[in-house]
């Protein structure tokens, strides 16, 4: 039977790694994956996580299975550091995930469930895995403006008039804090603006929350996803573990559906508990655990936060630097917008020809849209990455 099955796509940052490792070049230089390295180009594991899993390890005196939603703890951690009172306990429900992709798996499964003929609306761009899960459950997409070519910054105006379109049973998805690809956030009036529309539509908001404590901070990068969740009378929120607790291979994330009808919990709850046995019945659990035992303990998460600061401003650092090398070189602030730009990322807004052009010229690896990991990045290939930017015409 299986010879009916035919090719799929290949995964275009997947082919890029696979490029760069077989780059013989020893002056190269990888902005294509989206996982934090440190100045040695390590992803080191956090200090707190460390600890908390040695913690865990000495006290664990089971590996039997948890139930479908995870451990409750780990769902009460995560919702009081993503949301921190925005709205009572009893208003949401959640399950455990592995990792954020099967949050967001998971809520487009619910939506799905809830609204078989739901659009979503997504920002253009967004990140591919959005595209590919909804096109492989058969949803609609319908994309949003988001980033402005000229500017590199929001295109606010032109997001408002497309959500605007949005209805009762239809889907926005937002990026909470440090948008995938481009970086660009909207500001604290756009987000007003936003949550307005969705008012006034009455379609439901999904927030990807995957790169908290990355942009301008903990609680900064949260504010959106508490408007959000105070404002509106439904709301998804998928979010991830992987890169503020730096446990990538663990696939620790945490869907969240809230609906200020408490009424409605019970049935929420058992619908995400019902998907969650579908498709992989029990969630993974280590990753969890850690992120539980650094979020509980006092000293642990002090720790965390501590580091996770020194990761924030190590990234916003490395914007600067490239931006203050790329207005040295070209004689002209064009290249501003970087320093704006939050997260891991940055969309130089450039052609994929020219992107090629880096990296057959420069063995300077970036996806093909211009998107560019700035953790990529350390203090002696940022001149590198700029001299080539310029070399290349971009």
């Amino acid at each position: 039977m299986f010879e009916t099955l035919q090719a799929q796509p290949a995964d275009k940052i997947l082919m890029l790694m696979q490029m760069f490792r077989e780059d013989p070049r020893e002056q190269k230089i990888d902005l294509g994956v989206g996982v934090y390295k440190n100045a040695d180009g390590q992803t080191p594991i956090m200090r707190a996580v460390k600890a908390a899993e040695k913690k865990v390890w000495e006290t664990q005196d089971t590996k039997s299975y948890t139930g479908l939603a995870g451990d409750p703890a780990f769902a009460d951690a995560m919702i009081d550091l993503i949301l921190a009172g925005a709205v009572a306990r009893d208003t949401i429900a959640a399950v455990a995930t592995p990792g954020g992709t099967g949050a967001c798996r998971q809520a487009f499964e619910a939506i799905k469930m809830a609204r078989p003929g739901a659009r979503v609306f997504v920002s253009d761009p967004t990140w591919p895995n959005h595209l590919s899960i909804l096109k492989y459950l058969g949803m609609e997409v319908v994309p949003y403006r988001y980033f402005d070519g000229e500017t590199r910054g929001v295109d606010i105006a032109g997001m408002l008039e497309d959500i605007g379109k949005a209805g009762p049973g239809d889907v926005v998805l937002l990026h909470g804090c440090c948008h995938n690809p481009t970086g660009a956030n909207p500001n604290s009036a756009d987000w007003d603006a936003i949550i307005a529309s969705l008012q006034n539509s009455g379609a439901t908001a999904m927030v990807d929350i995957a790169y908290q404590g990355f942009g301008d901070g903990l609680e900064e990068d949260a504010a959106a996803t508490r408007k959000l969740a105070a404002a509106l009378p439904e709301l998804l929120i998928a979010a991830s573990c992987s890169k503020n607790f730096g446990v990538y291979r663990e696939r620790t994330g945490l869907l969240m559906l809230i609906a200020q009808d408490t009424g409605a919990k019970a049935l929420n709850q058992g619908t995400l508990a019902f998907l969650n046995r579908q498709n992989y019945s029990f969630p993974p659990d280590h990753g969890a655990r850690i992120v539980t035992a650094v979020l509980t303990d006092a000293e642990l998460r002090a720790d965390w936060q501590a580091e996770l600061e020194d990761v924030r401003l190590s990234m916003l650092g490395l914007r600067e630097e490239l931006a203050n090398e790329l207005r040295r070189l070209s004689g002209s602030d064009r290249f501003g917008f970087l320093a704006q730009h939050r997260g891991m990322f940055s969309r130089l807004g450039t052609t994929p020809e020219l992107v090629e052009k880096l990296r057959v010229d420069h063995g300077i690896y970036m996806v093909g849209d211009s998107r560019m990991n700035i953790a990529g990045l350390n203090k002696q290939t940022v001149p590198i990455l700029a001299q080539a930017i310029i070399d290349c015409g971009i």
